[in-house]
C-alpha cells in the first residue's frame, strides 16, 4: 500500500505481532553473529525491536525503512543511539543517491516482500565491501503460502535451490542456507492455510516462550531437514575473478 508520495505505507500487524517473538529473534541473531561486522545496514528494519538487538553486536548500523508510518517509530526506537543512522528510503534508493560500502547487510522477513528479488540480490552485492556477508532469512516452502502471506504483502516463499541460484547469479558465494524452525511448519499451515487464521501478538508470544527455546537447542544439534524459514549467509568475493 503507497501513500499519495509513492513512499510504502502499512499497518504493520505483522511487525507488532512479530515483537513479541523475543526468543525467535536472538536465536535469528546468533546464527548470523559471527558474520556481522562493524559496518551493518539493516534494511527493512520496522519499528526497531529486532535493531535493538542487533546492536548489541554491532559498532555502526544504518537503518533502512521507507514506509511513511513504520519510520517514526524507528526513530523513536534507537534514533537517539550514536551506533544508529536511519533513513527513510529504500536501500536501493539510498545506494544510487550516496553509495556506501557495509561489513554485512541483512534482510530479515524482507526479501519475500520485494518484487523483484533478483535485482535487490545485485543491490545487496553492490553495497558489501568485498569480503562482506549478505545475511538473509526469509519464509520458506511455497506450500505454506496463505492468504496471510498475500496480506502481508509477500510475493513468495522460498526453497533451497531456488533461492540459492539467485545469490549466486547475483554473484555472491554461498556460504550456508538451511532450514529453520521445523516446528513451525504444522501450526503455520493448519492455522492460516486450512484454517485462513490472522497473526496475533498472543499467538507468537506463546509459541516464542513454549517452542521456540527447546527448537533452538534441537537444530543447533540437528539441521533441520525441512523448516517454516530459511536462513542464508552469503559472501562478496575478495577480489573480482576474470
Amino acid at each position: 500500500m503507497n501513500n499519495s508520495n509513492g513512499m510504502p505505507e502499512y499497518f504493520g500487524r505483522d511487525l507488532e505481532a512479530m515483537s513479541f517473538a523475543v526468543n525467535y529473534h536472538r536465536w535469528i541473531i546468533e546464527e548470523f553473529r559471527p558474520y556481522l561486522g562493524a559496518s551493518v545496514a539493516e534494511v527493512g528494519a520496522g519499528t526497531g525491536n529486532f535493531t535493538q538487538m542487533l546492536l548489541e553486536h554491532t559498532e555502526k548500523l544504518d537503518c533502512f525503512e521507507p514506509s511513511e508510518n513504520m519510520f517514526p517509530k524507528l526513530v523513536e526506537t534507537v534514533g537517539n543511539n550514536r551506533k544508529v543512522n536511519t533513513h527513510q528510503s529504500y536501500f536501493g534508493d539510498a545506494q544510487d543517491e550516496q553509495p556506501k560500502r557495509y561489513d554485512s547487510v541483512i534482510y530479515v522477513n524482507v526479501l519475500e516482500h520485494v518484487e523483484d528479488d533478483e535485482a535487490e540480490l545485485r543491490i545487496i552485492q553492490d553495497a558489501l565491501s568485498p569480503g562482506g556477508y549478505a545475511l538473509i532469512f526469509v519464509p520458506a516452502l511455497a506450500w505454506l503460502f496463505s492468504d496471510l502471506d498475500k496480506q502481508l504483502g509477500h510475493y513468495r516463499r522460498y526453497h533451497k535451490k531456488p533461492l540459492s541460484r539467485l545469490v549466486r547469479d547475483a554473484g555472491l558465494e554461498l556460504v550456508t542456507i538451511k532450514y529453520f524452525d521445523f516446528a513451525g511448519i504444522l501450526p503455520w499451515y493448519v492455522a492460516f492455510v486450512l484454517l485462513g487464521k490472522s497473526i496475533s501478538g498472543g499467538n507468537v508470544s506463546a509459541y516464542d516462550r513454549l517452542v521456540v527455546p527447546t527448537m533452538r537447542r534441537l537444530e543447533n544439534i540437528i539441521e533441520a531437514p525441512i523448516g517454516k524459514n530459511l536462513l542464508l549467509v552469503a559472501k562478496k568475493p575478495e577480489r573480482h575473478v576474470i
